[in-house]
């Protein structure tokens, strides 16, 4: 995908992450793209609970040079995926270029579809110090980006967010897609990285508070 490009799919909120996989695997084949203004009804009743948020949430998966960002509008009764992208950047980009254009992305995709919450994948451990150097710096840049319009920001840990979705903490990165999509009823599987932050933004809106 191109920098900067944002895709636009829609169409499962039940008490629990695990309530809304068994109904979406009952149901059969997941269902497919449909705009914002010709929205489908859902084929499953809404169902109310006290957990969980109604917010548009920004997720975000921070990386130096593919950082994903998806945005989900969790007010209704089922999560809708407004945009995502993944943000390619050359290595011909120095750190600095990289971590405002991080920064910009965020910004705009918060404000343009008016997010007031942000769920941000929480940094691993990793052995490479240039690499968590890199991690933190792209984490930190985003989540500046999103402090200065004064969102709530909300981490989470990676086998958390697996386990929100998937039922499994140790899900791998295919499942995880595969999850995703079928909580959002998407025709077909984001990108991985745009797919690890509508995770994060997932398990926020299953998990909040």
């Amino acid at each position: 995908m191109a920098v900067g490009e944002a895709r636009l799919e829609h169409p499962a909120m039940a008490r629990s992450a695990r309530d809304l996989w068994t109904a979406r695997l009952k149901g059969g084949a997941v269902g497919s793209i449909v705009s914002l203004k010709k929205r489908k009804p859902a084929s499953q009743p809404a169902v109310t609970s006290s957990r969980g948020c109604r917010a548009v949430v920004l997720g975000i998966d921070p990386s130096l040079r593919g950082t994903g960002l998806a945005v989900i509008d969790a007010r209704g009764p089922s999560p809708l995926l407004l945009a995502s992208l993944t943000l390619r950047l050359s290595a011909k980009l120095s750190q600095a270029e990289c971590l405002g254009r991080i920064a910009a992305e965020s910004e705009r995709l918060a404000r343009e579809h008016g997010a007031s919450e942000v769920a941000v994948e929480g940094t691993i451990y990793v052995q490479n110090f240039r690499t968590a150097q890199a991690m933190g710096a792209s984490r930190g840049a985003a989540l500046g980006a999103v402090a200065r319009l004064g969102l709530k920001v909300t981490e989470y840990a990676p086998a958390r967010i697996k386990q929100a979705v998937t039922g499994h903490g140790r899900a791998s990165k295919p499942q995880v897609g595969r999850m995703v999509s079928a909580a959002l009823g998407l025709s077909r599987e984001l990108p991985p990285d745009e797919a690890d932050a509508a995770a994060a933004a997932l398990c926020h809106v299953f998990n909040a508070r």
